[in-house]
């Protein structure tokens, strides 16, 4: 009887290591189907997972209903599993080089609940290699086995995608590898069992890292030249989803937009690459490029607001901005490398006085990650400029008579980082990407 099988009968149980954005839907899909345990670190969110609350704000408590999940902060209660899935966070050093203590911390555990037979595909994003050299050595020192004999390994990329209720865990197709095509064949069976549209099976792992690791290096790469677009034509004097709009007449024409990157994936994941490529003695210059742009947005949408200020007679040392808008991206509620920072220290140097409000994101998070006060309410009439910095639906229906309500005087500037309110605002100064 395979491992599959036992998954299916219930004589085997499948685990799921960090119950984040990633982990825990998964984690839920499979419970649907099989025995699962739930592991993450930080007690305090296990504990409201087992309430049926997903401390992310993510899903609603109808998902946690039907599922045979435990849920535990204690290592020790994954030796009852016989297949693991490692899904947890890989972040970066502030020199942006890969933090794999995360990665690494999790196979540390994992490597000590392994048993011959069992099964550990990791779906962390990294870059090629990262599995089998990095993680394979700590499950082995670990555990006493040998990869291949006694346990296999795999690697599926998660592609979750935070606040998309349509491409989700079961319409996306699964990439699947591991290291021998066994093995492979076992993970595509078992993630099939959640996906529906099913499973590609990649050669090798490196090949499915690699195929990762660059759908989000060319979703960077592709915005930075549109970012980079929008500052030649803020030069020019013309407005650049209007260029945008224009060129998207053409059948093959590249849809992207420009904006803040941030957020845990694409503007953090080129790095692990350009980290890599140096390590093999090449120079990532397109790929480099494109974060150094990604990276600079923020500081120069804030250099815009200032100079829109100035224009308008008003002096940055007596005004005051309001930032709408703190998450990574519209209509969810993570904060996590969030560039709308980045504008609001760049008004802060200028010593603008800033108000930042959202109503996704957790006001005491953003304190202890930022050392941002969020206000419930902005000041009627109390601003200089107003900073639409992320789409979220709440904001997309607004009007002159709003942001009028929002800005003192008649001169007051919006700057519109999206462009949802391009000709929307009949006499107050706009500014847009």
């Amino acid at each position: 009887m395979t491992l599959y099988d036992r998954l299916l009968s219930g004589e085997a149980t499948l685990s799921v290591v960090g119950l984040g954005y990633v982990g825990l839907p998964i984690a839920l899909a499979f419970a649907r189907k099989v025995r699962v345990i739930g592991f993450d670190i930080n007690p305090e969110r296990v504990e409201l997972m087992r309430r049926g609350i997903d401390p992310s704000g993510e899903l609603p408590a109808s998902a946690f209903e039907g599922c045979d999940i435990a849920f535990t902060a204690d290592p020790a209660d994954l030796r009852a599993a016989h297949f693991h899935i490692v899904a947890v966070p890989t972040p970066i050093h502030p020199s942006n080089s890969p933090d794999l203590g995360p990665l690494l911390s999790a196979s540390r555990t994992v490597g000590d609940a392994l048993k011959p037979g069992d099964f550990v595909v990791y779906e962390s994003t990294v870059y090629p290699g990262c599995t089998e050299e990095d993680c394979v050595p700590v499950l082995e020192e670990r555990s006493g086995l040998q990869v291949g004999t006694d346990f296999k390994v795999g690697y599926s990329p998660e592609r979750i995608n935070p606040g998309d209720k349509v491409h989700t865990v079961e319409t996306i197709v699964k990439v699947v590898s591991a290291c021998d095509p066994e093995s492979t064949d076992v993970v595509g069976q078992v993630y099939e069992l959640v996906v529906a549209a099913g499973t590609h099976r990649a050669s090798s792992i490196m090949v499915a890292e690699a195929s990762k690791i660059i759908e989000n290096t060319q979703r960077d790469v592709n915005i930075a030249l549109v970012n980079e677009l929008s500052i030649i034509f803020n030069r020019v004097g013309i407005n650049t989803f209007e260029v945008l709009e224009a060129a998207g007449t053409k059948w093959n024409f590249l849809r992207f937009s420009p904006g803040l990157v941030g957020g845990h994936c694409i503007g953090i994941d080129p790095y692990y690459l350009t980290w890599k490529s140096n390590k093999l003695g090449y120079h990532a210059r397109v790929i480099n490029s494109g974060r150094y742009v990604n990276d600079s947005m923020g500081f120069y949408v804030g250099k815009q607001t200032v100079k829109r200020l100035l224009e308008r007679g008003r002096n940055p040392l007596d005004a005051r901005v309001l930032v709408m808008g703190l998450t990574f991206k519209e209509d969810v509620a993570d904060i996590r490398n969030t560039k709308v920072v980045d504008v609001i220290r760049e008004l802060e140097s200028y010593n603008v006085a800033v108000d930042v409000i959202d109503p996704m994101a957790e006001a005491t998070e953003v304190h202890h990650e930022y050392g941002i006060v969020l206000r419930a309410q902005p000041l009627a009439g109390g601003y200089d400029a107003v900073v639409v910095a992320v789409g979220h639906a709440a904001y997309r229906d607004l009007g002159e008579a709003d942001f009028r309500a929002l800005l003192k005087g008649r001169d007051g500037v919006v700057v519109d980082v999206k462009g949802t309110y391009r000709g929307r605002l009949g006499t107050l100064g706009y500014w847009s990407l």
